[in-house]
């Protein structure tokens, strides 16, 4: 893991239109320190950081790899459904927008839904008030559909899916929305219902 750079706490403290002087007296230390962190001829001390981000308004995550994500998602809403999935693990994250997430270490990258193409077409059948979802695709451990999702403008329905399983599932029909699956090695699909 990278420490926080001076060129990061200089560009931030500018961004908040806050003097040296300024961030120094809300952390409680001389201006002399902030500028020793802004030239690199010193670091602030670990239990300083969540005061740091605080003063910054910025997440210590975000301080430390000077990666700040911008909320554009001024109200969570269901139509901008976001997945990210850790490529170590497999742990999936459902967001209602975008959003910085992090898992074994890594910062996760927001999965683009692409339209399906002949390997992962994605074939929804309505069957007495359920949706029957599946793919005509290999499901073999280093190649599979780790996922499907059925999401709504007010639900969201997932099924995780393991390679000695088919690749299908179901969901009770919940309106219009938008059918996910993920493949392992392709990433993300995505149909409208």
């Amino acid at each position: 893991m990278t420490y926080i750079t001076g060129e990061t706490i200089k560009r931030l403290r500018e961004k908040k239109k806050l003097t040296q002087k300024e961030l120094a007296e809300k952390l409680m230390v001389s201006d002399k320190t902030v500028s020793k962190w802004e030239t690199g001829k010193g670091l602030p001390d670990l239990s300083i950081l969540s005061e740091l981000a605080n003063a910054l308004s910025v997440s210590v995550p975000e301080l430390l790899t000077g990666d700040v994500a911008i909320n554009r998602n001024i109200s969570a809403n269901m139509k901008r459904s976001q997945f990210y999935v850790c490529p170590i693990c497999g742990n999936v994250i459902h967001a209602m927008g975008e959003g910085a997430f992090s898992c074994c270490g890594i910062r996760l990258p927001e999965q683009d839904a692409e339209d399906p193409d002949e390997l992962h077409r994605i074939y929804v059948e309505n069957l007495d008030g359920e949706l029957y979802v599946y793919l005509d695709h290999p499901m073999e451990k280093g190649h599979s559909i780790s996922f499907m999702a059925y999401v709504t403008d007010c639900h969201l329905q997932m099924e995780k899916l393991y390679p000695e399983q088919a690749a299908q599932a179901h969901f009770r029909r919940a309106g219009r929305g938008t059918i996910f699956a993920f493949c392992n090695r392709h990433g993300l699909f995505s149909v409208k219902v």
